[in-house]
């Protein structure tokens, strides 16, 4: 399975922050904000990964990940020429992609909580032998401002509504979706909305009206944010500090992930911790190696 992040965009809401760099660069408390939805994808075993962005702005992202073997990974780079919606964001992977199935992430969605590898690879494996699509959805108390999900007795969706007015449901569908290889088919017969955009929606709505989608609620343990607002931003940063605080774990190192994963060695591990030399990032890198040495012993 591939890996998709959605970085484009103009980042409008986060003007005048986002009039020189690109919103998912900008840094949630200690690292950037792409480095959240990637560790999702991580964790979920992919390693296989597109950046999807604004022409401009692949340089930057370049310097950043390289072409991510350093990280273990496979990392290409796929220009949006223009924001005309999710939906035209997801089907311009579609060569890269080509007839494997692939998991979406937006790029300022941020994700954590206990048992979440589990459920990631869960979600997966449905997909990779099942087909079909796959969504997540969180409880939210204002959920006019999402997509919507509603559900039947049974647990099983029924309805999918895009900012409803009147909602009847409180569960948001979040951005994170794993499809199987007939998303760009559909994707081509979707038409532009009222607001001119190809809606990641209408390509849910489509695995719904044939029973191919599912969906895995996230509940009580979770902890979900789209940074795309000044307060969501800063909420999220707060969020990070706190629990590496008090936890003395790091959200989202990617270099952890992928040496728990066994993707890179202790070699590879001690020249990202030189890189970022004078910086708690550092001090954390070489704590896993010394922590991973002591455990042989």
């Amino acid at each position: 399975m591939k890996g998709i992040v959605l970085a484009g965009g103009r980042g409008t809401r986060l003007y005048p922050l986002t009039l020189v760099t690109n919103k998912h660069l900008l840094p949630v408390y200690n690292k950037p904000m792409v480095y959240y939805p990637i560790s999702v994808l991580m964790l979920a075993g992919i390693r296989e990964i597109a950046i999807v962005t604004n022409p401009e702005d692949i340089d930057q992202f370049r310097r950043l990940f390289g072409n991510g073997k350093e990280l273990g990974l496979d990392i290409t780079y796929i220009p949006q020429n223009a924001p005309r919606g999710l939906a035209d964001a997801v089907y311009q992977v579609r060569e890269y992609v080509g007839r494997e199935k692939f998991m979406v992430i937006l790029g300022d969605n941020i994700f954590y909580g206990h048992n979440l590898p589990k459920i990631l690879q869960e979600a997966v494996y449905h997909v990779e032998n099942n087909g079909g699509a796959v969504n997540f959805a969180y409880w939210v108390r204002d959920p006019e401002r999402f997509g919507v999900v509603e559900f039947d007795d049974e647990g099983e969706p029924v309805r999918l509504v895009e900012k409803p007015r009147y909602p009847r449901s409180n569960w948001a569908v979040v951005g994170l979706y794993i499809y199987d290889e007939t998303a760009f088919e559909r994707i081509e017969k979707i038409e532009p909305s009222a607001r001119g955009e190809y809606e990641i929606t209408s390509l849910n709505e489509m695995y719904l009206e044939e029973n191919k989608l599912s969906f895995y609620r996230l509940g009580r343990g979770f902890v979900w944010f789209d940074a795309g607002t000044y307060d969501a931003f800063l909420e999220a940063s707060n969020f990070v500090a706190t629990i590496e605080d008090r936890a003395g774990l790091m959200i989202a190192c990617l270099e952890e992930i992928a040496y728990l994963n066994g993707w890179i060695d202790e070699k590879t591990l001690i020249r990202r911790a030189k890189l970022f030399k004078g910086t708690e990032y550092s001090t954390y890198l070489k704590n896993i190696v010394s922590e991973y040495v002591e455990s042989l012993k």
